[in-house]
């Protein structure tokens, strides 16, 4: 904390004080950010409202996602007073051993689309309350909502040049996010997008070996074993797959069933879809699904399925666009696929649900596994030894059991292989903003 000055009763008020050379007290950080966090809530319909008429997200879906990114900014206001340094017990008599944590600097923070508020707060939260300053280059489609944040972020208090947003281009992006991954001033990169350009942005980081957190593209797995409860699963699959029309790192890209159930789950599945999706603007109250974030990424969908039918695999329901615009597509299942297929190899980020069929538990792991990303992962069964040796066996950060949701401010959330570096959200993401500084006291 800072000392208290004699003019401290006239200044209370103030966010900075320049009798200590400007810095924030933590619980003064943490004041700050709980009340962006009560301006978020207070503004949740205005801030829903940017995000669907910028990514077509339903409009009760971007309420839920401003809900959880203002709960990013509530938990981290709490976390900026549990910062913890220790005093370790020295080998040597006149010494004392001391470990403290202090902020890494500027944070460069690159955020996706398809959660233009969650994933901002979720990084900028932990770099407040670490008490580092940020930039951040929002993508080109929902600069908005990042920009929005900032105009709450100033009222809240918090001071001039902490909250910074960089808007750019399509055609701008490589070179804003090459120089904020060089620039000697940033400290700190943090993007989650997908993994081709986050090896790009380790490479241009690698030259001042800056702090990187990556949270980077998925290819989830959700497995449904015979002895799964297939209404739940079938409840799990419709959320997990279908939120965002399909549109997220967590979403499930490829269904593996088990022979013995496959039948039944697949019937239900195509009945929840056909029965509680529903394709429409994200102003109409009750729209489900709204539009891709582009044509480019309806082009994929339909690239995956003409693959699939090519090679043999049956559409179930849905299987084109939809009659609203180019940028809609029905919710698609597919049955009779095999791990051969565009849509079992790549991540779809659309609303394709591609049904594999399998026999041994053995056998749907490896499936699982025989990807290069390891973000997400969820199966469905209730043989407790099973649910124990599969959960250890997927190769994912996080995984979710009879859970087709996973996502919590409480839960560290990142992955594995080629999904990405660090953690975020929980009380493990503040760390990605903090260094550890040793200090040997001598002579004593």
């Amino acid at each position: 904390d800072r000392p208290v000055c004699e003019d401290r009763p006239v200044c209370e008020d103030r966010p900075v004080c320049e009798d200590d050379g400007g810095l924030l007290s933590l619980q003064e950080r943490s004041a700050l950010i709980r009340r962006w966090y009560e301006l978020m809530i207070e503004r949740k319909k205005d801030l829903a409202t940017i995000i669907t008429a910028e990514n077509g997200k339903p409009l009760k879906e971007a309420e839920g996602e401003i809900l959880y990114a203002a709960s990013f900014l509530e938990w981290f206001a709490e976390e900026a007073r549990r910062v913890y340094g220790d005093v370790i017990p020295a080998s040597a008599k006149d010494r004392r051993i001391l470990v403290l944590k202090q902020p890494v600097g500027v944070a460069a923070i690159i955020t996706p689309w398809n959660f233009p508020s969650a994933m901002i707060t979720r990084k900028v939260g932990a770099a407040l309350a670490a008490g580092c300053t940020v930039v951040v280059k929002p993508a080109e489609d929902t600069p908005l909502s990042a920009l929005a944040l900032g105009e709450l972020a100033n009222q809240a208090g918090i001071p001039a040049g902490v909250y910074n947003v960089v808007p750019c281009s399509r055609q701008q992006a490589p070179a804003v996010g090459e120089v904020l991954c060089t620039d000697p001033l940033v400290a700190k990169i943090s993007f989650t997008g997908s993994t081709a350009t986050g090896k790009i942005l380790l490479k241009h980081a690698a030259g001042t070996v800056k702090r990187v957190s990556m949270e980077l593209g998925g290819h989830a797995p959700f497995i449904v074993f015979d002895s799964a409860d297939v209404d739940r699963a079938v409840a799990g699959a419709l959320a997990s797959k279908y939120r965002n029309s399909g549109q997220t790192c967590v979403c499930t890209n490829r269904f593996l069933v088990q022979r013995g159930i496959h039948d039944k789950f697949v019937e239900k599945f195509a009945k929840a879809i056909e029965s509680e999706l529903r394709v429409g603007s994200g102003f109409d109250a009750k729209t489900t699904q709204g539009p891709l974030i582009n044509e480019k990424a309806v082009e994929k969908v339909e690239r995956h399925i003409n693959d699939a039918v090519s090679q043999g695999a049956s559409i179930v329901t849905g299987g084109k666009r939809h009659s609203l615009g180019k940028n809609f597509f029905e919710p698609t299942l597919l049955s009779n696929v095999t791990t051969k297929m565009l849509c079992t190899q790549e991540e779809t980020f659309g609303p394709l649900a591609p049904v594999i069929k399998f026999d041994t538990e053995a056998e749907a792991v490896a499936i699982a596994n025989a990807a290069d990303v390891g973000l997400a992962g969820y199966f469905y069964s209730q043989d407790p030894a099973q649910i124990w040796r599969v959960a250890e066996q997927l190769e994912v950060g996080m995984v979710g059991v009879n859970e087709g949701i996973v996502s919590s401010v409480e839960s560290p959330f990142g992955g594995i292989k080629q999904s990405g570096i660090g953690r975020e959200g929980s009380k493990y993401g503040i760390d990605e903003y903090l260094e550890i500084k040793y200090v040997c006291f001598g002579g004593l």
